[in-house]
């Protein structure tokens, strides 16, 4: 950001935002249920969420799902320094404690420090795993890679093994006596037995939402290197409506915007994404619209009559863009993308030939409507570009 900056705070923001980006390209010992690649810590991230949301029936007395939900967005952030450790994989614990802890002292500390502490201190919660919602946020993030390995059409012999280690005696037990249910489930599920048929609701829809990481946007992920898949991207907005929490308006739930956030893609497993700076028709939009409107049928569908319905309630509240909470999640989702078109020297921009009027039209007064201080701030880090271009 520029030096001379009107805003200090949203500078240490967006530095901590850009920074979390990195989460992208940390490689996991799992691989996506297509098998087709290896995944990262940022889409696990957002897959964890969904599968503590999916799960809140089951949480025990004392968890706070909302800040259960916190600890999963924020838990995996230090694997940006300290990398990812499978467990099927000896090291040295006291030095990836200290690994992580140093890499939490960095990269929280890029925050205004009100931020950086809340942060710290809910990171440490999670890893200390002593209060119920750590507990259950905790057992979560234990059954998630079994869980993604028993969703693939076929296991492979190498995966079974360890899968099977880490449910007999490996930290996938700590699972079993705080969130029994889902632990029987994963058990049954890995040994071909018969499995609750409610949870076997859940679990189809959280395997058919991991079909999000392989859905990728115009926009680049903050290095250039590649494009950004729409689980990542899912997570990276959650991360920041949390962050920017500060900038939003009267009446916003953050709670509520953070869930609108983890839902407010998943149509796009069936319809796919549509870049907001193509060349699209108003006969696009609208069979654009009718598609996704079917795969709400069918993704939402697949739920026990207790959650579909409330899944579907939170997405097309985030659809309407009536309310305070989803004006913000709307304003959140537009702001993301800019300044990473930006760090790519326009991405997506140079794409469509965009112009700053464009920009402005197309994303600046989303924004401005559920953030109106947030917009002047990523214009003046983007104007530049274009005046440099003559692309006004």
């Amino acid at each position: 950001m520029p030096k001379d900056s009107a805003s200090p705070r949203l500078d240490a923001q967006y530095a901590f935002l850009m920074e979390a980006d990195r989460l992208k390209t940390v490689e996991r010992a799992n691989q996506l249920m297509d098998r087709s690649r290896f995944e990262n810590s940022a889409e696990h991230s957002w897959h964890a969420c969904l599968l503590a949301f999916l799960m809140a029936p089951m949480a025990g007395p004392g968890v706070d799902l909302d800040r259960a939900i916190e600890m999963l967005i924020l838990h995996d952030i230090v694997e940006v320094d300290a990398g990812d450790h499978p467990i099927h994989i000896l090291y040295d614990t006291d030095q990836i404690v200290a690994q992580e802890k140093a890499a939490a002292d960095r990269i929280y500390g890029l925050l205004p420090e009100d931020l950086a502490t809340r942060y710290r201190a809910t990171w440490e919660e999670f890893e200390a795993m002593e209060t119920p919602t750590a507990r259950f946020a905790k057992a979560v993030d234990y059954l998630a890679p079994a869980l993604q390995s028993i969703g693939a059409p076929e296991q492979l012999e190498e995966e079974r093994d360890i899968v099977g280690g880490n449910l007999r005696r490996g930290r996938a037990v700590k699972a079993k006596d705080i969130l029994p249910e889902l632990f029987e489930f994963t058990r049954a599920a890995f040994e071909g037995e018969a499995t609750d048929p409610v949870l076997a609701q859940r679990f189809a829809f959280w395997c058919e939402a991991d079909r999000l990481k392989s859905v990728y946007r115009a926009t680049p992920i903050a290095d250039g290197s590649r494009k950004e898949n729409t689980g990542e991207h899912s997570w990276h907005i959650m991360l920041y409506a949390l962050t920017l929490a500060d900038h939003a308006q009267d009446k916003v739930d953050i709670a509520l915007a953070l869930k609108m956030l983890l839902l407010h893609d998943i149509v796009e497993v069936d319809a796919g994404d549509t870049p907001i700076h193509g060349a699209v028709t108003p006969e696009a939009l609208k069979a654009q619209e009718d598609a996704e409107q079917r795969a709400a049928d069918r993704l939402f569908g697949l739920l026990p009559e207790d959650q579909g319905p409330m899944f579907r309630a939170i997405w097309e509240e985030f659809e309407a863009a009536e309310t305070p909470t989803a004006i913000y999640a709307k304003s959140i989702d537009r702001t993301q993308p800019v300044l990473h078109n930006l760090s790519d020297d326009g991405g997506s921009w140079r794409t469509y030939d965009v112009k700053l009027h464009q920009l402005d039209s197309r994303v600046g007064v989303k924004i401005a409507r559920g953030c109106p201080k947030l917009w002047p701030y990523i214009r003046s880090q983007c104007e530049p570009w274009f005046v440099a271009r003559n692309a006004l």
